[in-house]
């Protein structure tokens, strides 16, 4: 398969899959195209981060690390609260396959595969997790750096 193929497949069904999810918990009309948005950049930064052999962990970190910067700056967009746009976004980065498979592993009775598959989901989900708290903890530095600046300048334009 081509590889522009794989991008427009990849595009197409994580903006689906996050305004579709964003429809069935009642976001905003008007944020409706920018929660996808959002599913579909954290979806393609994990693809492509997965296809140059990062790894599941830190393509998720980084996954979500841009569902919280770009929550945030929609948010302030549009004027809302910025949860509207990440639940959405993490709809593409939900490890489900590794989760039923820990289920699965688990009810047929074999406790090492269900150990395994647990440790996968606990790992991605952690990641997850880890990147917004990171994208957060940027984003107030950058505004607390901002608001050092703007009140240094305007004392010595004063």
């Amino acid at each position: 398969m081509p590889f522009w193929l794989e991008i427009v497949i990849n595009v197409a069904f994580a903006y689906l899959a996050s305004a579709c999810f964003a429809l069935t918990i009642n976001v905003p009309r008007r944020v409706l195209n920018l929660a996808g948005m959002s599913g579909i950049i954290s979806w393609i930064i994990y693809w492509l981060a997965m296809r140059a052999s990062m790894g599941r962990l830190l393509s998720n970190l980084l996954g979500s690390f841009a569902i919280g910067i770009l929550g945030i700056v929609f948010a302030r967009m549009k004027k809302c609260p910025a949860t509207v746009f990440y639940i959405p976004a993490i709809v593409p980065l939900v490890p489900g396959v590794p989760a039923y498979q820990a289920v699965r592993e688990l009810t047929s009775g074999n406790l090492r595969g269900a150990n395994d598959a647990v440790l996968r989901v606990i790992i991605v989900t952690g990641s997850i997790a880890l990147g917004m708290l990171l994208s957060n903890m940027c984003v107030e530095i950058f505004f607390r750096i901002k608001k050092f600046y703007k009140r240094h300048l305007d004392k010595y334009n004063n």
